[in-house]
């Protein structure tokens, strides 16, 4: 126990296999416009068709704004806002991936607020409420339908940029486990480990002595509020992505993940993510690789390294992953972090970063962009300094988790 606890969450969370129904009815309650932010590839689903032809046939007009590309440019975010800004919308809704939530959050933002977009990146930024909205996922695993943050791309900087704050957090979350049936064999996998990475990351993650200030960090580290949620998003996500993979149609398996993504972004919302994050960053910046490849790449060299510095944590987690509870605790927790490792070799992952493409010539530019994330460096159980940070990047090109078994861990 920390003695403290912090969750911040949607007005109105629902989840259950038909739920996307309630969608046009929640939305006409904020107001007859209605603009819509979606993927592109998703807006021409009957499900999505569906849903807008409810709204419509209660009265409401609609815009549905489709042309934002995956990775969010900052442009082609801020065109969208444009457009949007212009119908004045009572609600947003946002509709697809979590790269279509984390649009439909900025555009909230800069429709209710001036720009530049870069006078919010950061934590707390945000000056006040934004347009009401509704986060209707299509996949398991950002969890972006409650978490405070959008990620977005700027030209103009070497990574991908966070826009943190709970003024974000979708108004409404409806997870609806049979919009992800017919989500592809790598979107599947990829967004899966990646919600894995936040609930194991949210519960290793160092606490933070928050104080009692009114504003406080948005990641606070792993809390008394968050650490069964994150452990039960482990559990289930542990044991039903491997089912999905093998059997894309299976309905329990595909519920378990909905639910355990939903939970995973309930926990690191509060208590944040830490080094695997840190270091994808740049690395699929430099890779152009998804984030939850590189995320789930990167977990089991990060975990090793945190081996002995929360092994009561690591020993918890393998419990909550269904693991013998016999040896001692240094031999749970390397039970654990074993167990990963074989999680992420099971769905194909790679075992080192030499097969995402990264040489040891990259080595030192990815340390250096890693240590300036610093909302997740900040909550690192290990100290994240060069020397660490380095150890985990080097064993992780050569995938060798054994050199990290002598890592420093003290300054």
């Amino acid at each position: 126990m920390t003695g403290i606890g912090v969750l911040r969450l949607p007005r109105d969370v629902r989840l259950g296999f038909g739920q996307r129904h309630a969608v046009p009815a929640l939305a006409t309650g904020f107001g007859s416009r209605i603009a819509v932010v979606a993927d592109p590839f998703l807006a021409a689903t009957p499900e999505f068709r569906e849903i807008v032809a409810a709204m419509e046939a209660a009265g409401a007009r609609t815009l549905v704004v489709t042309d934002v590309p995956a990775e969010l440019p900052v442009p082609a975010v801020v065109a969208a806002a444009d457009t949007v800004r212009d119908f004045a919308p009572d609600v947003i809704v946002g509709y697809g991936g979590g790269s279509a939530l984390d649009a439909a959050k900025v555009v909230a933002l800069l429709t209710s607020h001036p720009g530049p977009v870069d006078a919010y990146y950061g934590e707390n930024a945000v000056p006040g409420p934004v347009v009401p909205l509704i986060a209707v996922p299509t996949t398991a695993g950002t969890g972006s339908e409650v978490t405070p943050v959008a990620v977005v791309s700027d030209p103009g900087r070497e990574m991908k940029v966070g826009i943190s704050s709970p003024w974000l957090i979708p108004t409404i979350a409806i997870v609806d486990p049979e919009l992800t049936l017919a989500a592809p064999r790598g979107v599947t996998t990829h967004s899966g480990i990646d919600a894995f990475v936040h609930a194991v990351e949210s519960f290793t993650a160092a606490p933070l002595d928050i104080g009692h200030d009114a504003v406080i960090p948005v990641f606070v580290g792993r809390n008394d509020l968050t650490d069964a949620v994150s452990l039960q998003a482990a559990g289930l996500i542990f044991r039903a992505l491997p089912r999905v993979l093998d059997e894309p149609g299976d309905r329990e398996a595909r519920a378990d993940m909905a639910h355990g993504s939903l939970l995973a972004g309930m926990a690191f919302g509060a208590a944040g993510t830490h080094l695997s994050h840190a270091i994808q960053y740049p690395v699929g910046a430099l890779t152009h690789t998804p984030h939850g490849l590189g995320t789930g790449a990167l977990l089991p060299y990060v975990l090793q390294a945190c081996r002995d510095v929360v092994p009561d944590r690591l020993a918890q987690l393998g419990q909550a992953l269904g693991l013998d509870a016999g040896g001692d605790l240094a031999d749970r927790a390397q039970s654990a972090v074993d167990a990963v490792a074989d999680l992420c070799a099971r769905i194909g992952l790679p075992v080192s970063l030499t097969e995402l493409g990264v040489t040891p010539a990259y080595r030192d530019r990815i340390v250096e962009l890693a240590l300036q994330s610093r909302r997740l460096i900040g909550i690192s159980p290990v100290p994240a300094d060069v020397q660490v940070v380095g150890a985990i990047v080097d064993a992780a090109i050569a995938g060798d988790r054994a050199a990290l078994r002598s890592v420093p861990t003290h300054p």
